[in-house]
């Protein structure tokens, strides 16, 4: 595969470790050919590959900068595939800066630069060394922020996710092959479907497609998280319920109505899935009558911004967590949110204050959503609504890996299913569409090939890298 379309040679470097300060700290050149640079950092000609040169790291005067680590990776054994070389000092943000600031002095003939955000890993996927969806796994190890997000992270890295789409792309090859072949021999036509067996075939890939977009979209899950909002009248203890949640005192808690006035947002994590909590400005129609929209202007105008916010937060959400009072029971205002709601989202209706109400903590499933009856305040049935909200995030402990996908990766998958489904409705009619039917096949491997990188346009490749963090 070559993708030295976007190929720049030039030597990089960068400083790989975070900042700040820390015990080791490893700025990394890479370049086709480093010995110029060895050369003016060390005085000799070259370091032992994959050995680890302790020596003082001096500037141009010979002054001492600090003493460390040189390793050398010379090509294509390293993680770029080009040379590399890192040297390994001590952390400090001052001692980094001066060392890097030496090295692209020493370079400066051979045209070193600093790195663009991603840019090694850019090159570890221009030279083969990884395909799109690894070096995508790359950022996304370093970002996980949760065990589980991570361990997906590092499947991903491993290629567990590439393979996969890759033998799904080989079944679909396989596949296109018989019908092109079918296609170039019309007289061999007769009954190529029933022959070949090519719907079974694709029904088979389709099921394997089914299976790893499951996974991707349970990955992808690990990678953002749910976005959950609270919604409901003020008082009813949304904030109380969202510190019940998080386990910690993160909105204020006060008996006055209208306290939240912007949004509070809080990531929890529940069995390794990260909950984007969304605490919003309670829904307030008028301060007299609980009757929808009437007499806006007496809310004040901070507030209105609010709830305007609110709604805008509820059209955006995963899951909408409706608070009612349970000790005084659904009013007309509460009817007035509910049918504000956006259609095809899940709603758990919670009837709060059940400690005041003298209800039980219980799951109630009914038609329109389900009821949950607990108390924020006293943390009676918490675990109810946690195991409810695994349930809706579709979390299942099976011991299968999830792959930390991205949004681009589900989109991929989408298409791809949706071609498959057009090759389905073609081999219904028969051997009439072949050529339709391979058509679809050719639009699926496309679509699969795109994940990892087999066929990616130059402007898809800069706007994935540029995300990365400089050093990577």
């Amino acid at each position: 595969m070559n993708h030295h379309s976007t190929y720049d040679p030039t030597p990089i470097t960068a400083i790989a470790t975070a900042p700040g300060r820390g015990g080791i700290g490893v700025v990394r050149i890479s370049g086709k050919d480093l010995a110029p640079i060895v050369s003016a950092l060390f005085g000799v000609a070259q370091l032992k590959p994959r050995h680890a040169t302790y020596l003082p790291f001096t500037q141009a005067d010979g002054s001492v900068i600090d003493q460390g680590l040189a390793i050398f990776f010379k090509a294509p054994n390293s993680y770029t595939g080009e040379d590399v070389l890192e040297l390994q000092g001590h952390g400090g943000p001052v001692v980094m800066q001066m060392l890097l600031a030496r090295c692209l002095e020493a370079g400066k003939d051979a045209g070193l630069r600093l790195a663009q955000p991603g840019e090694f890993t850019q090159r570890a996927f221009l030279n083969d060394k990884l395909d799109l969806a690894q070096a995508e796994a790359v950022a996304d190890l370093i970002e996980a922020s949760t065990e589980a997000a991570a361990k997906s992270a590092s499947q991903s890295l491993s290629g567990a996710f590439s393979t996969v789409i890759n033998a799904l792309v080989e079944k679909v090859v396989h596949l296109r092959m018989l019908v092109e072949a079918t296609l170039d021999f019309p007289e061999e036509e007769i009954d190529f479907l029933e022959k070949s067996n090519a719907r079974g075939q694709l029904l088979t890939i389709q099921d394997a497609l089914q299976k790893v977009f499951e996974q991707a979209a349970q990955g992808a899950l690990l990678r953002s998280g749910l976005n959950i909002v609270l919604a409901g009248q003020p008082n009813v203890g949304k904030s109380s319920l969202l510190n019940a949640l998080a386990g910690d005192d993160v909105a204020i808690v006060t008996p006055i109505a209208g306290t939240t006035r912007d949004k509070v947002t809080e990531t929890i994590h529940i069995e390794g899935i990260p909950l984007n909590i969304i605490d919003t400005a309670g829904i307030r129609h008028d301060h007299d009558e609980p009757e929808f929209g009437e007499n806006i202007d007496v809310i004040d105008a901070v507030e209105r911004i609010g709830i305007e916010r609110t709604w805008a937060e509820v059209e955006k959400a995963d899951v909408i967590l409706h608070l009612l009072d349970a000790s005084r029971g659904p009013t007309r205002a509460d009817e007035a949110i509910v049918a504000r709601f956006p259609d095809g989202v899940p709603v758990i209706r919670i009837w709060n204050k059940i400690d005041v109400s003298g209800h039980h903590a219980s799951v109630d499933e009914m038609e329109d959503a389900t009821h949950i009856y607990l108390s924020a305040q006293e943390h009676l049935g918490m675990d109810l609504l946690r195991k409810e909200l695994l349930r809706i995030a579709g979390w299942q402990q099976t011991g299968e890996s999830l792959y930390l996908a991205r949004e681009r990766h589900l989109i991929a998958l989408k298409q791809a299913r949706e071609h498959l489904e057009f090759a389905a409705s073609y081999a219904a009619q028969n051997d009439q569409s072949l050529d339709l039917f391979a058509e679809e096949l050719r639009l699926t491997q496309d679509r699969l090939n795109s994940i990892t990188g087999e066929f990616t346009s130059d402007d898809l490749l800069g706007v994935i890298f540029s995300r990365f963090c400089i050093g990577k």
